[in-house]
């Protein structure tokens, strides 16, 4: 293939765990134990009106998640504001951490293959990995808040495979969701890799299956 996408959240920020389980830990960790379910309800919520809440042209991840912390706090447990900061800070750090770990190997898979990124994101995800030094390494990023289509909508892989001036047959899709990511690539003609936290991973369709980005060379040397 010609081309890699890769989802964003889960999975170049984290190895195959979502942002909602990642901060539900994390809450926990800072000493706010919010029960599973408003846990739940409040992230979706502040996750779902976050860009029409907050302008969020130019933010750095930090910045981003904090805003989103506060909104899950406000909701759920307004006692608590004041660990927004701290939660911010440690979800930002541990990403980080994870970026410096993946960069060598996407550096190398990049030296034959063309990027892209496709998430569905709050439509400040350019300017994000800009502010985090990311973004020279991606032709096209896909983000469904700047774009208004979603995985796992076929169009938003083929805006991302036009982009990079490759047929979807070329493209192989990197992400962490099976709903979004490997049955939308799937839609749109494209091959997967599933990057699963899970010691079995679910047989659903992949092409391949890793443990973490850092494992692509294994699979598409």
């Amino acid at each position: 293939m010609s081309s890699i996408l890769f989802d964003y959240g889960g999975t170049l920020d984290a190895d195959g765990v979502a942002w909602l389980e990642r901060f539900h830990v994390l809450y926990k960790e800072c000493g706010v134990d919010i029960p599973r379910e408003r846990f739940d309800r409040a992230f979706y919520d502040a996750d779902d009106a976050l860009c029409d809440r907050h302008a969020l042209a130019g933010l750095d991840l930090e910045a981003t998640v904090r805003l989103q912390a506060r909104d899950v706090l406000a909701a759920a447990a307004p006692e608590f504001l004041d660990r927004a900061d701290e939660i911010s800070a440690r979800f930002a750090a541990d990403s980080r951490r994870h970026f410096a770990r993946l960069l060598p190997t996407l550096e190398r898979l990049a030296r034959s293959r063309r990027f892209g990124i496709v998430s569905n994101f709050y439509g400040n995800l350019d300017g994000l990995l800009r502010a985090e030094g990311l973004r020279d390494l991606f032709g096209v990023v896909a983000d469904s808040g700047a774009l208004g289509a979603q995985k796992p909508d076929p169009a938003i892989f083929l805006h991302a495979a036009h982009a990079l001036d490759s047929l979807p047959q070329d493209c192989v899709m990197v992400g962490d969701s099976i709903a979004r990511d490997v049955r939308g690539a799937a839609a749109a003609g494209m091959m997967s890799v599933l990057v699963c936290a899970h010691e079995k991973a679910p047989a659903a369709g992949q092409s391949w299956t890793v443990r973490s980005v850092a494992e692509l060379e294994t699979v598409l040397s």
